[in-house]
């Protein structure tokens, strides 16, 4: 019973059967060779911490997100990883896997032995993206505007402050994360993650420019996008659904020209 007891608690403890619980480093160090090399043939090593890596990952995919939306990576154009790595100050492995990631979302394509291409947008291309967009988001939009608490509206104020900064400002790539940031927390309130999900992926690709600029490519059209997002806000608290309405349909109308 009293072998039974200590096999247990030394599960709990991590530590080998008969090895007494550790209350300090210097302790553990004490223990002998032949104890603490016990069982390692047998025991699967901790893997290595990818922490660094997969922060490097994430920033190289950022920045060329917005080099994508600032049309610093030229539609049609061919760029290879380690070109691209050596721009960015890395390796070329996380622009590779980078990449990778933005060909799973359509922005570009493998060309083998060379690199990726950078997907070309036409602008029926881009209008059939609106066009999705609306037929999700408008009647979700519609239903919200009769079901959300008044209240809740005042929440998206600093996203949509945030969106009329960024438009100022004429900075493309930070309105593309403002932009986005509004309609998903928009979408959010109706608890439909799913729909999140789908309607953030197709924005993303409706945000990559065309060449020689896209639907939102001048600091005006910035500008003016922005102040919808002000506008339909004071409409959805004023329970107005005539303008609500009216308001959303022109916003992707105006995102398909």
């Amino acid at each position: 019973m009293e072998q039974a007891r200590a096999r247990a608690d030394s599960a709990a403890s991590g530590l080998p059967a008969g090895v007494p619980e550790q209350r300090g480093t210097a302790e553990w160090h004490q223990v002998p060779e032949q104890t603490r090399g016990e069982h390692t043939h047998s025991e699967t090593p901790l893997p290595r911490p990818r922490v660094e890596r997969t922060s490097v990952r994430g920033q190289v995919l950022d920045a060329l997100r917005t080099a994508l939306v600032d049309g610093d990576l030229v539609p049609g154009e061919v760029y290879s990883a380690p070109a691209l790595g050596d721009g960015l100050g890395v390796s070329a492995t996380p622009v590779r896997e980078a990449m990778q990631q933005l060909a799973r979302e359509g922005a570009v394509e493998v060309v083998p032995n060379r690199g990726f291409r950078v997907t070309e947008r036409s602008a029926r291309e881009l209008a059939e993206l609106a066009e999705v967009r609306a037929l999700i988001e408008v009647p979700v939009v519609l239903r919200l505007a009769r079901t959300v608490p008044v209240a809740r509206w005042a929440e998206l104020r600093p996203l949509a402050d945030a969106t009329a900064v960024a438009a100022a400002g004429g900075d493309r790539a930070h309105y593309a994360e403002t932009d986005r940031a509004f309609h998903r927390a928009m979408l959010a309130l109706g608890g439909n993650e799913q729909l999140v999900q789908v309607a953030d992926d197709l924005h993303r690709r409706s945000q990559w420019p065309l060449p020689g600029g896209g639907p939102l490519s001048r600091r005006a059209d910035l500008v003016a996008d922005a102040a919808e997002h002000m506008a339909l806000l004071a409409a959805l608290e004023a329970q107005d659904l005539t303008v609500v309405q009216a308001l959303v349909r022109e916003h992707f109308a105006g995102s398909a020209d």
